[in-house]
């Protein structure tokens, strides 16, 4: 069987695997010259035919919600069966994008709600989200954001990078900022390394992120420039979006290991999707193949209620049976945290197998993951340490250069033994729930 790397290369442009050709077909830029848009051009790699009815339904659903996929990313299809493959799915328009169901927001996630500036969300205390680009090297049919997709493929100026970056440096509760887009990795060498060194400058900002796709459908753009870029800023942490084993190539794979190599700490989000991965069995390989090549499965994403998403999305149930399969199955460190992104800006909801089946006032039962059944005796002679936030008659060794005494807030004020709040109301979040972040000008005011 032909691969689909030469049937692309032969059907896009006339050449073959030849080293000419193969350098072209590694050049990153190229790939984005070439993304491929039309349906047309499709038809033509995969030697296809829509009928009227779909290409009609193709041409509308495109029509709302744009394609772009890069010749890379399209050569991971098999080409006797791309309709059932799950690279060709994650890639190709659906005309099923075009039903809305009643549950589907426009913004799910509140991402515009929870935005003090144009560019930040800022969600939870001590952390943002900075949008640096709109572009994407593929338009991923089960993103979030499809709001956005299509709308306006640009990179932000200087100046309006520079309005977020101000609201990051006036407001101190920030430790942790999350470089996102669009996909991060399509700027410039040189724009994201002004972007990294004017986010490290700032004071309180002790950890960046990065979320880019391009390990997986770009791999080239992982440039040795790239990492020279990434590897001078020494808290920067990188979460890429691998799906599927499938996904998982030689080339992806001589893209991460230039990152790891440099001693950027990686992570990967995948998200739920039926027929795609919601399968014990891809799972578990996914992540094998993950931590093979030094990549921490971070989260399995239920998916999200965006416009024209409901056909990917599964049930919660799935999603623990799958969990079910990794725990105790597998290594530790290679089972991700499955989260339901709560609609209207709740944030990352961890959910899973129960194994603390019931607790008493001195035993807590719990079961394995083979189902075995056992008990844990609490102890009898555990005295807490009753906190009243007098840190220095503690008896606690707090001797911790840098820290700080915290209010808390949520259930852990709750659990608190110094303040008397029984009930926690909603009203006291109010200030969140509106984006005033300016308001809060250090940790102690949270």
């Amino acid at each position: 069987m032909q691969t689909s790397i030469t049937l692309i290369q032969q059907r896009m442009q006339g050449e073959n695997s030849t080293p000419e050709g193969m350098e072209k077909w590694r050049d990153w830029k190229w790939q984005m010259r070439n993304t491929i848009h039309s349906v047309d051009t499709v038809e033509k790699i995969f030697d296809i035919k829509l009928d009227k009815e779909q290409r009609a339904l193709i041409e509308e659903t495109i029509e709302k919600f744009p394609m772009a996929i890069t010749p890379y990313y399209l050569s991971l299809v098999d080409p006797e069966d791309p309709w059932s493959d799950p690279v060709f799915k994650q890639a190709f328009p659906d005309r099923k994008e075009l039903y809305v169901a009643k549950t589907d927001m426009e913004d799910p996630l509140h991402e515009d709600k929870d935005s003090p500036v144009p560019g930040v969300t800022h969600r939870y205390p001590d952390r943002v989200l900075l949008h640096v680009s709109n572009t994407c090297a593929m338009y991923c049919r089960h993103c979030t954001r499809k709001r956005k997709v299509g709308d306006r493929d640009s990179i932000p100026s200087r100046e309006q990078i520079q309005e977020g970056l101000d609201y990051i440096r006036n407001t101190p509760v920030i430790r942790d900022v999350l470089l996102s887009g669009g996909d991060p990795f399509l700027l410039s060498d040189e724009y994201l390394d002004w972007i990294l060194t004017e986010v490290s400058k700032i004071p309180h900002v002790e950890v960046i992120r990065i979320g880019t796709r391009t390990p997986v459908v770009l791999p080239y753009r992982i440039t040795d420039g790239l990492v020279e870029v990434l590897k001078k800023h020494e808290n920067l942490w990188i979460n890429t979006h691998f799906n599927h084993p499938r996904e998982i190539t030689s080339s992806s794979k001589k893209a991460l290991k230039k990152l790891w190599s440099s001693g950027i700490p990686l992570g990967n989000q995948s998200v739920l999707l039926a027929d795609i991965n919601d399968c014990p069995r891809i799972m578990k390989e996914l992540v094998h193949q993950l931590v093979r090549n030094r990549v921490r499965p971070y989260y399995l994403y239920q998916c999200d209620l965006s416009e024209g998403l409901e056909h990917f999305r599964t049930s919660i149930g799935k999603g623990i049976e799958i969990m079910e399969s990794l725990r105790g199955h597998t290594s530790g460190f290679a089972v991700p945290t499955y989260v339901v992104d709560a609609p209207g800006g709740g944030g990352k909801i961890p959910v899973g197998p129960n194994y603390l089946i019931s607790w008493s006032t001195n035993k807590a039962i719990l079961r394995n993951f083979e189902g075995v059944i056992t008990t844990y005796q609490e102890p009898t002679e555990y005295k807490h340490n009753l906190c009243d936030l007098n840190c220095d008659k503690c008896t606690l060794q707090l001797k911790l250069e840098g820290a700080d005494e915290e209010q808390a807030i949520g259930i852990q004020r709750l659990l608190s033994d110094y303040d008397d709040m029984i009930t926690l109301t909603p009203s006291s979040l109010e200030k969140r729930k509106e984006g005033r972040w300016e308001e809060y000008k250090t940790n102690e005011d949270i």
